[in-house]
């Protein structure tokens, strides 16, 4: 029986984990759990998971669920450092870190510090300090849960490190992949948060749309598994069948495949090195008829190039992509800007900002803020 604690237990990611941890409570118990405002959620995952420890980091949220549950058996933590410290409880094996954005990162950090396995799907924390936290992992400490790289993840079984040719990282293309260039910057967020395979939050679906999502997958892949920038290929297929390939020395191509379902990678990253039965829809390959490859376009997405640009620089250009990034979209979503605007923006603050090729955690911290108060100046 692995103690699991659930960071981000509300979001898409942290629904699913919570789904296929119900289905193996003979394996997993959870004892901790957290959420940013979804207090109402996280008080119903509580009365059915029974955790030690939760974590809200609305303070005021969090006194409406400390009002609602009065047993002294159950931590109710708040503040900057609260998934840190349910992180740290010794009690705990597995991390899984579904909390999205540069707010994962100190939680990443405690974690493989501690020696536990963490279960990670904020790419954040490797975008912006992949060589900060790779280094502190032991071997497969940190198991992907992206369904990209657990892709990778999962063909690289077949082979050994030195003998990778390259990875092939697939991208649905989003909703607008075939979308009239010169409207682009006309589509509504009711469109953009329309994603034809995933259904996923609000920030990773904006995300998909600009193919940010994959430029920022890019960069985790690079950090993850010890790639040269070059051995790392983006292919657009629009039906999410193939959620990643890894090619050998040998011309091999291993790929992994299935119908679009995060509980699968989620429960690979729990169980690894096992493997578990799980209810999903079967992959039928006679129904779906043809599988479809383009090459991504980046110029009609220059999100691409970003990705591509800050993986093969690294230094602060991974924290200063990521966190005007999360302006921008943050804007957008709040019908401040347009589209187009996401991107245009943070190649903006990309190319004014003091590039710092080997920064310490301040560095990258520094780096974080700079870039959030310069996003917001860009946009004004």
């Amino acid at each position: 029986m692995k103690n699991i604690v659930v960071l981000g237990s509300t979001g898409s990611i942290g629904k699913n984990t919570l789904e296929v941890a119900r289905n193996l409570k003979d394996k997993f118990r959870v004892i901790g759990l957290s959420s940013n405002s979804r207090w109402e959620l996280l008080a119903e995952q509580i009365e059915e998971f029974k955790p030690t420890c939760v974590a809200l980091n609305d303070r005021q949220l969090a006194e409406k669920l400390k009002r609602r549950f009065t047993d002294n058996n159950l931590k109710i933590l708040t503040g900057n450092n609260c998934l840190e410290e349910i992180v740290s409880n010794q009690e705990v094996d597995v991390v899984v870190l579904a909390v999205v954005g540069a707010v994962g990162l100190p939680a990443a950090i405690e974690t493989v510090q501690q020696g536990k396995i963490l279960a990670l799907a904020n790419k954040e924390s490797l975008v912006m300090a992949g060589h900060i936290v790779m280094p502190l992992a032991k071997k497969n400490q940190i198991l992907p849960v992206d369904s990209e790289h657990s892709a990778i993840f999962q063909s690289l079984q077949s082979g050994k490190p030195g003998e990778i040719k390259r990875v092939i990282i697939t991208a649905s293309g989003g909703p607008f992949y075939d979308y009239p260039s010169d409207k682009l910057s006309d589509v509504t967020t009711e469109q953009a948060l329309k994603h034809p395979t995933w259904q996923m939050g609000q920030k990773i679906t904006i995300d998909s749309a600009t193919l940010m999502n994959k430029a920022l997958e890019i960069i985790e892949a690079r950090w993850l598994f010890d790639l040269k920038v070059e051995q790392i290929d983006v292919v657009i297929h629009p039906q999410s069948i193939i959620h990643s390939m890894v090619e050998f020395c040998d011309g091999s191509v291993i790929a992994q495949m299935g119908m679009p379902d995060m509980k699968v990678p989620i429960q690979y990253a729990l169980t690894f090195p096992d493997r578990n039965p799980l209810k999903v829809q079967p992959l039928n390959l006679s129904n779906i008829g043809s599988l479809t490859f383009k090459k991504p376009d980046m110029e009609k997405f220059p999100a691409l190039r970003l990705g591509y640009q800050a993986a093969r620089e690294g230094g602060t250009m991974g924290a200063i992509l990521n966190a005007a990034n999360e302006v921008a979209v943050q804007s957008f979503l709040d019908g401040k800007i347009r589209f187009t605007d996401i991107v245009l923006s943070v190649e903006k603050v990309i190319n004014n900002h003091h590039f710092i090729k080997n920064p310490c955690m301040e560095d990258i911290l520094t780096a974080d803020a700079w870039a959030r108060q310069e996003t917001k100046k860009c946009l004004m």
